[in-house]
């Protein structure tokens, strides 16, 4: 049987996005915010990439989800920051013209995975380079188990604070069950998760209009 996330706050209703463009005739166009999102886990059937693309398919309007790949980034060494690798320029890149960023996560040993640390690391230098600097980002942990990868969770958030990523603080996201989470489309199938994932997506839309770059 599915179960519910464990969230210690329901979402307020945040109010809708007013990130735009203008045309040549100066008439206001929709514009997404770009998301890059990172998925913890490199398993080829990862229920966290799996989330991961499910969130994308309900995103609203004003989000666009993309999930940026980190299984092909070398493990970082200092020694190469004068000649970094071309995986390690390509992500820095990517990280650098996203509006935000959204982890979703699973849980390793009580913290987290060993590729999504790595990523971290490979984004945040040469030192003073930091690309995600002040990224509006978002951290959302998935599990078979009752916890949620609650470890995981907490783990990132510490190292982001410290990468003056502002992370969205309510409402945390910790998903139980995940391994019957999904319908046959790969859809959230349990109403209740679907529901409090999309007040999620709703929140941290309006998070990153309050904190992102303009």
């Amino acid at each position: 049987m599915d179960r519910p996330p464990l969230r210690s706050n329901a979402a307020r209703e945040p109010a809708p996005s007013t990130h735009g463009a203008v045309n040549e005739k100066g008439i206001a166009m929709s514009t997404p915010r770009d998301v890059a999102v990172l998925v913890g886990s490199l398993r080829k059937d990862s229920f966290n990439r799996k989330l991961a693309l499910a969130l994308a398919a309900m995103a609203p309007a004003g989000l666009k989800l993309d999930i940026v790949e980190i299984g092909q980034l070398p493990l970082y060494n200092q020694d190469e920051d004068a000649s970094p690798p071309a995986p390690w320029v390509a992500f820095r890149d990517r990280i650098r013209c996203a509006d935000a960023v959204l982890f979703v996560t699973p849980e390793y040993n009580r913290s987290v995975p060993a590729a999504l640390k790595n990523a971290i690391d490979v984004g945040s230098r040469p030192y003073g380079q930091s690309a995600w600097d002040g990224k509006p980002g978002g951290v959302i942990s998935a599990s078979p188990g009752a916890v949620g990868g609650f470890g995981a969770n907490h783990h990132l958030r510490q190292s982001l604070v410290f990468l003056n990523i502002p992370v969205l603080q309510q409402p945390e996201a910790y998903i139980s069950g995940v391994d019957k989470l999904f319908d046959e489309q790969g859809g959230i199938a349990n109403e209740s998760t679907r529901g409090f994932l999309g007040k999620y997506l709703a929140t941290y839309a309006a998070w990153i209009e309050r904190n992102a770059a303009r």
